[in-house]
C-alpha cells in the first residue's frame, strides 16, 4: 500500500472514529443491560398471580378494549397484544395528539387489572436513551449516522490492520513494550476479533433507526390502496367488532400464532383497517409477522399484506441488534462483545490523547 494511500485510510478510520466514539460508548454502555431485558424484567417485576376465575369463560376482546378506555378516559387504543402463557390481553392506549402510551394488562377473565411482566421504568429509560436520546425521530436518524461512521471505522481499521499485521503474528501484544503500544496491540486484536460482530450489530442498529420511515413508506405504498374507497378515518362509533375482527383474521390465515392487533391511526395500520398480525413458531419465523387487514367499518377481510423485504429485514434486525434469537448463551456472547467493543471505544480514545500529548 502506497503511503499516500496508508495516510488517507489513516484519516478516514480517525475522523470516523472520533466523531462516534462517544456516541458508540453510550450506545454500548446502555445496549449492555438492554440485552437482558426479558431476563431483568421477569426478574424484577415477576409476581406470583392467578387469574380471577381460572377455569370460567373469558371476556370478549371487545369487552377487554371497553374496559381499557374505561379507566383511560380520552385516550384511544393504539395496540393490543396478548400473552403466551397467561389469560391477559395487553392494551396500549394514546392520547390524540400527544407523545407517549399508556400499557394496561388486563386479566381476561374478570377484566381486573393483572400484574406487568414487561416495561421496567429503568429499562424503558435505557431503551429510549439507546434509541433515540429522547430526541424522537431526528435523535434516532442522528444515531442512525453514527452507526454508519462506525460501519465506516471497521472498514478502514480493517484497511490498516492488514499491512501493520505483517511485521507481526496475528493478535501479537508487545506486552514489554510502553503503554501506548500495549494498548494499540490491545485495540487492534479487539478490533479484529469483533469486526464481524461489529459489522452486524451495526448495521442492524441503523436499520432500526429508520423503523419510523420504513413504516411510514410502507403505509404509503403497500397499502396505499386499500385506503383509496374513504374520504375519512374510521371513526369509533361506526368500527365493527374487534372480536370478529380477529376470528375472521385468523380465518385467513391458519396455523399462524397471534401476536397484536394495530388499530386504525397507528403506525402500523391505516386509518381505516384493524392489523391483525400473526408469526410462525421457529426462532427465525416469530420474528417474521404477517398481517391480515381487516375493514375496521365492515369487518370484511380487506387483504392479508404480504410483508415487503424492508419490512422484514426491521423486524429481523431488531431481535438480531440485542441478540434475541439463541435464548440465554447467546445473549451473554453478545454482552462479552460488547464490553469487548466498550474496550476498544476507550483504547481508542486514550490512544487518540496520548498521540496528542493530552496524557503521558
Amino acid at each position: 500500500m502506497k503511503a499516500s494511500t496508508l495516510r488517507a485510510w489513516s484519516w478516514v478510520h480517525k475522523w470516523s472514529s472520533l466523531v462516534s466514539t462517544l456516541f458508540l460508548l453510550m450506545l454500548c454502555v446502555t445496549g449492555l443491560p438492554l440485552v437482558f431485558t426479558h431476563e431483568i424484567e421477569e426478574a424484577a417485576m415477576h409476581q406470583l398471580w392467578t387469574p380471577a376465575h381460572p377455569d370460567g369463560p373469558r371476556l370478549s376482546l371487545d369487552q377487554v378494549l371497553a374496559t381499557a378506555l374505561a379507566r383511560k378516559p380520552g385516550e384511544v387504543a393504539a395496540f393490543m397484544s396478548f400473552d403466551e402463557d397467561r389469560p391477559v390481553v395487553n392494551v396500549t392506549t394514546v392520547t390524540p395528539g400527544k407523545s407517549g402510551y399508556g400499557f394496561q394488562p388486563i386479566d381476561q377473565t374478570s377484566g381486573d387489572p393483572a400484574p406487568s411482566v414487561a416495561g421496567h421504568p429503568v429499562m424503558e429509560f435505557l431503551l429510549q436513551l439507546h434509541t433515540d436520546m429522547f430526541l424522537g425521530l431526528p435523535g434516532m436518524l442522528f444515531l442512525g449516522a453514527m452507526g454508519l461512521l462506525l460501519v465506516v471505522a471497521l472498514v478502514s481499521g480493517v484497511v490498516l490492520y492488514a499491512p501493520f499485521m505483517r511485521r507481526l503474528p496475528f493478535g501479537a501484544v508487545r506486552a514489554s513494550k510502553a503503554a501506548r503500544t500495549r494498548w494499540l496491540d490491545y485495540h487492534n486484536l479487539l478490533g479484529a476479533v469483533t469486526a464481524a460482530w461489529l459489522l452486524v450489530v451495526g448495521l442492524t442498529g441503523v436499520v432500526n433507526t429508520l423503523a419510523t420511515p420504513i413504516l411510514a413508506y410502507w403505509k404509503d405504498t403497500a397499502l396505499k390502496e386499500l385506503t383509496t374507497a374513504y374520504d375519512k378515518p374510521a371513526p369509533m362509533g361506526e368500527r365493527s367488532s374487534l372480536q370478529a375482527a380477529v376470528e375472521r383474521a385468523r380465518l385467513a390465515l391458519p396455523g399462524k400464532q397471534l401476536q397484536f392487533v394495530a388499530f386504525p391511526g397507528s403506525a402500523y395500520s391505516t386509518d381505516h383497517h384493524y392489523a391483525v398480525f400473526f408469526h410462525g413458531d421457529t426462532p427465525l419465523t416469530a420474528h417474521l409477522t404477517t398481517p391480515a387487514l381487516i375493514d375496521a367499518r365492515t369487518g370484511a377481510l380487506s387483504a392479508v399484506a404480504p410483508t415487503p423485504w424492508y419490512v422484514a429485514a426491521l423486524s429481523l434486525s431488531q431481535p438480531l441488534h440485542f441478540g434475541d434469537y439463541g435464548g440465554l448463551p447467546l445473549k451473554i456472547l453478545w454482552a462479552l462483545l460488547d464490553l469487548a467493543t466498550i474496550v476498544i471505544l476507550g483504547s481508542g480514545i486514550y490512544l487518540w490523547l496520548v498521540k496528542r500529548g493530552t496524557l503521558t
